[in-house]
């Protein structure tokens, strides 16, 4: 078994698919997509595939230390990952194939009028002692 991460990104979709930002869907939209989520969970909670997974507020900080005896640096020119990630899920699966199978999966999430958003997710294996550099 292998884990990876599957990252959600607000990047939306592509134009011509169903890119509605979910600041401008239904409450009843935002509960369908809440419910796909939660449903492919239990799932995977079935199939054992299944790690953790959390939806993320876009507000955030930035951290970073300064130097000793200086307090952390919470403002600069930092890329704005909280305009970007939504949330992640760790799954544990067989094979980067079934890692890609399920990515797939989740990102037909609905969204806008019920209609599959074709998020982007990023696929990324978590590094172990021996790990495999996958370069696709």
């Amino acid at each position: 078994m292998a884990k990876y991460l599957l990252l959600k990104h607000y990047r939306g979709a592509p134009a011509p698919a169903n890119d509605v930002p979910m600041e401008k869907w239904t409450p009843e939209e935002i509960s369908a997509h809440m419910r796909y989520m939660q449903d492919f969970a239990a799932k995977l909670e079935k199939t054992g595939e299944f790690v953790d997974s959390q939806a993320l507020i876009p507000e955030g900080t930035w951290v970073r230390y300064d130097g000793e005896g200086r307090p952390p640096v919470t403002d600069g020119p930092f890329a704005e990952t909280k305009d970007l990630i939504a949330g992640w899920m760790i799954i544990d699966v067989d094979s980067y194939e079934r890692a890609l199978e399920l990515a797939g999966e989740l990102s037909a999430a609905p969204g806008a009028g019920g209609k599959p958003i074709h998020e982007w997710l990023e696929l990324r294996p978590f590094m172990t002692a021996h790990a495999d550099c996958i370069t696709e």
